[in-house]
């Protein structure tokens, strides 16, 4: 087995327009240090913003960081951040997203906008039906907070389903909530698909 196969991988993803000078930026750099420290690789989506920050971070504390590049930013002149230790490139950002989601064995999302949005959705989708094995899937802020609240309102699906998402406030959180997870998962029924509700024909 090899160093990289032994590692345990948490992919963060969060926005790529948050400032450096922020109090966003720094809390997802010490997400990154705090990490790093215990031994967890991080994976990225290997820009700036929050996914420089973490990376950042992570460098830093001497943890290993992986950033998944795509070739339509890269044409238009967008450079990876400098703290990478390993960049993964795919050609278009269906590619990346499905990598970013079915690679990692956690995940934690930072506030963010509508790619962020893409990944928690996906992701969370892929747990439910139980096409990636279950894993934590944390969100961090209040924004992350509302939307649950408001999406277990008024989404049309099963109660239970809403535990696969994990709400935290702080990136102080994070690490405690990974490790409770892994200690007791929840135990939820995969979602088969819609219920038949009448019988095949010729029965």
């Amino acid at each position: 087995m090899t160093d990289r196969e032994k590692r345990i991988v948490i992919g963060v993803f969060g926005s790529a327009s948050t400032a450096a000078d922020t109090p966003e930026y720094a809390a997802a750099r010490q997400l990154g240090a705090q990490l790093a420290q215990h031994g967890y690789a991080v994976m990225t989506g290997g820009y700036g913003g929050m996914m420089g920050a973490v990376s950042e971070g992570a460098a830093s504390a001497g943890g290993h960081v992986i950033g998944v590049t795509v070739g339509l930013f890269r044409a238009r002149g967008l450079a990876p951040n400098p703290f990478l230790h390993e960049e993964i490139q795919f050609a278009t950002l269906a590619e990346r997203l499905n990598y970013l989601i079915t690679t990692p064995d956690a995940y934690v999302a930072l506030p963010g906008g509508v790619g962020t949005l893409s990944e928690i959705a996906l992701a969370w989708s892929l747990l439910q039906v139980q096409e990636v094995p279950p894993r934590p899937l944390i969100a961090v802020g209040e924004g992350w907070r509302a939307f649950a609240e408001i999406f277990a309102r008024y989404a049309l699906i099963r109660p239970e389903d809403i535990a696969y998402l994990q709400v935290v406030l702080s990136v102080e959180e994070v690490l405690p909530a990974l490790e409770s997870w892994w200690l007791n998962p929840p135990q939820i029924e995969p979602r088969l698909g819609d219920v038949q509700k009448t019988p095949p024909l010729g029965d």
